[in-house]
């Protein structure tokens, strides 16, 4: 169980725990449009919709999970929160769910599986989760040009040695990024993520901007504390 401020993740069923990842996509995703529809692909423990239903007032928040456990977790999780009712999860594929689409989306998040390596553990379950044949970026790019409204977003977070693939990719799809935090663990180290956030128009200047996690072991940066302070029980 992870507790936060104004909610609780249960994640004894789910492959993919609460992570640095989750938490740094749904305190980083840009809500300054206002979105009425938020649709987060891949939801896992639900942490990021739920993130997000506390950052701003859309009345639509949809979820979609292909693995069972972990869906029906993130549904008792919606159910727990103080946002029931504005969250909706749904038992299925990217592929599945964007056959009829139904709806347009203001916002689309996902924290995708991308260890695109080649080894497999014993946990297939776990697998799924962390592998990128689970959900290319292909599939995440082709569902956000189908099902994003004229000023939705798209904002996604990947390894920051993917990032030239996937904006070349996106900008296929006339996908254009508006803002970029790339992220590093600490200031001696690599940067490991970055947070991409897209728009169907495109812009002459993109906010670009670095944010690094740790000073020292558990000894956060102040960018890292004002970013994550609404949720983190110690921040």
């Amino acid at each position: 169980m992870f507790k936060f401020k104004q909610f609780t993740i249960n994640q004894d069923r789910c492959a993919m725990k609460v992570g640095t990842d989750g938490v740094l996509l749904g305190a980083w995703t840009p809500v300054h449009h206002n979105p009425f529809s938020i649709l987060d692909i891949g939801t896992g423990t639900g942490i990021i919709a739920l993130m997000l239903s506390q950052r701003c007032s859309a009345e639509q928040i949809d979820a979609l999970e292909i693995d069972e456990d972990a869906y029906e977790q993130a549904v008792e999780n919606f159910e727990n929160s103080p946002w029931g009712d504005r969250l909706f999860c749904f038992h299925a594929g990217l592929d599945e769910f964007t056959e009829e689409p139904e709806d347009e989306y203001d916002l689309i998040v996902s924290n995708p599986p991308f260890y695109a390596e080649d080894y497999k553990t014993e946990n297939e379950q776990r697998d799924l989760a962390r592998f990128q044949d689970a959900m290319p970026f292909e599939e995440i790019v082709e569902a956000a040009d189908l099902l994003l409204s004229e000023n939705g977003l798209l904002a996604i977070i990947i390894p920051f040695k993917e990032e030239e693939k996937f904006i070349a990719l996106a900008k296929e799809s006339e996908l254009f990024p508006i803002k970029i935090t790339r992220v590093k663990g600490t200031p001696k180290s690599e940067i490991k993520r970055s947070l991409l956030a897209f728009s169907r128009n495109e812009i002459s200047e993109i906010e670009i901007d670095e944010l690094v996690i740790e000073i020292d072991r558990h000894v956060y940066t102040p960018e890292y504390i004002e970013l994550t302070k609404d949720f983190y029980l110690k921040m």
